[in-house]
């Protein structure tokens, strides 16, 4: 391996891509145990790599140099072995500056809680601190100097902007309980979250339900790239290659979620919008009856419901997690908040509103067989449809139209995903 990324899991790491956008060199992930991480970095057998956890602070001592900036964060993500002598730097703290930045979040005489006490933590305590942050806490799972517990933490009256700093959230356990409770912090403006798999955690969401600032992480994955890349090949690469490859990647990532009324044409504007971005539909009804090996129908008669809801949600919640997809929902799936959430992690909603009196009839649908069925159940799931969204599409003409629609509300186009 010549260039590449090592960690202990790197299943869900997007920086192969990355890298393939900003130069020309095969970027590789090499995930290593920790048993494997000392004979690795003895034998150096690389030209540049990058480090995440949860070795950030383990390599140090394997290395001939490190720079002041990493030296004082007292951890290093990016080394560079130039004929043996193996070169240590930081450039998440460049990376999450730039998050910061970007969403408007000014630390300058904010009192400012980070959650977690690794490289990460230390990283962003270093960015506040350089940008004058009045107070800077630190909370962990274990009491320590200079460290609290999330259970004192919750206790700060004071506390105006909180980093997550932790893998708290971070795919495949997207659905970890929060480590805080946000709505107890009556001063709070801000939440900035370090993990970019899933593109939003539960914690960016529910600081986003609250009206604040939130941001995830994907963007200081961008930008900490971007300034490896300066560093493996001896360059500079202009800072707008950020944003570019941010808005390319996240076009690749994000699902496009379709809700509505059974009949309203999901499934169908799915398909056509799945060979225009180049991305996979997913049929979340077809998955629960290839699961259960029976039909909705025969879900409703046999079981009930409830039983069929609990399979919609469990079916959901793993399709949620997943990018890259179009995905096609049932027409009760707003019916759970938790579907919802699941969805808006990695996915933009939209809601395809057909008129009620012009949606598509099939008696395999138990609570839709007919027209007065579509209308009364039309009126009870509008406001839910309404809420969950993030954009409506009218689908009055063809499904042809429906999906054009959909991609330039979305400012897409064809070529975009590829």
């Amino acid at each position: 391996m010549e260039y590449g990324l090592i960690g202990e899991k790197l299943g869900h790491s997007f920086s192969p891509e990355l890298h393939r956008e900003l130069a020309d060199y095969d970027y590789q992930l090499c995930p290593l145990s920790p048993q494997e991480l000392p004979g690795f970095m003895q034998r150096a057998e690389f030209r540049a790599i990058n480090v995440t956890i949860p070795y950030k602070e383990k390599v140090m001592p394997f290395l001939t140099e490190i720079d002041a900036r990493a030296q004082a964060i007292g951890a290093v993500n990016t080394i560079v072995n130039n004929n043996g002598r193996l070169y240590g730097h930081n450039t998440d703290f460049a990376g999450f500056d730039y998050l910061l930045q970007k969403h408007g979040i000014d630390p300058q005489d904010k009192n400012v809680l980070i959650m977690g006490a690794g490289g990460a933590g230390k990283c962003a305590a270093a960015v506040l601190a350089s940008r004058g942050a009045a107070k800077i806490y630190q909370a962990d799972r274990v009491r320590g100097e200079n460290l609290i517990t999330y259970e004192e933490a919750q206790q700060l009256a004071d506390v105006q902007i909180i980093v997550n700093a932790t893998p708290s959230g971070m795919y495949p356990a997207n659905d970890a309980p929060l480590l805080l409770n946000l709505s107890r912090f009556p001063r709070l403006e801000a939440v900035a979250d370090v993990v970019y798999n899933p593109l939003k955690t539960n914690l960016v969401l529910t600081a986003e339900e609250l009206g604040l600032t939130a941001c995830g992480g994907l963007e200081m994955l961008v930008a900490q790239a971007k300034f490896a890349a300066e560093y493996f090949l001896d360059t500079q690469i202009p800072d707008s290659e950020i944003d570019r490859i941010y808005q390319k990647l996240l076009r690749q990532k994000q699902n496009i979620a379709l809700i509505g009324m059974p009949g309203s044409g999901k499934t169908t504007v799915g398909q056509i919008l799945a060979k225009l971005c180049g991305k996979t539909l997913v049929d979340s009804d077809a998955q629960v009856e290839k699961t259960a090996g029976k039909t909705i129908k025969e879900i409703f008669e046999a079981e009930g419901e409830a039983a069929f809801r609990q399979m919609e949600a469990q079916t959901i919640a793993a399709i949620a997690k997943q990018d890259g997809q179009i995905i096609a929902t049932g027409g009760g799936a707003v019916l759970d908040f938790a579907n919802v959430q699941n969805l808006r992690q990695n996915s933009i909603l939209i809601w395809l509103d057909k008129p009620a009196a012009e949606l598509s009839l099939n008696d395999k649908r138990p609570l839709s067989p007919n027209q007065a069925a579509n209308i009364k159940l039309y009126q009870q799931r509008q406001p839910l449809y309404q809420a969950a969204a993030d954009l409506r599409i009218e689908n009055c003409g063809t499904a042809e139209e429906a999906a054009e629609a959909v991609l330039a509300q979305l400012r897409w186009h064809k070529e975009a995903a590829k």
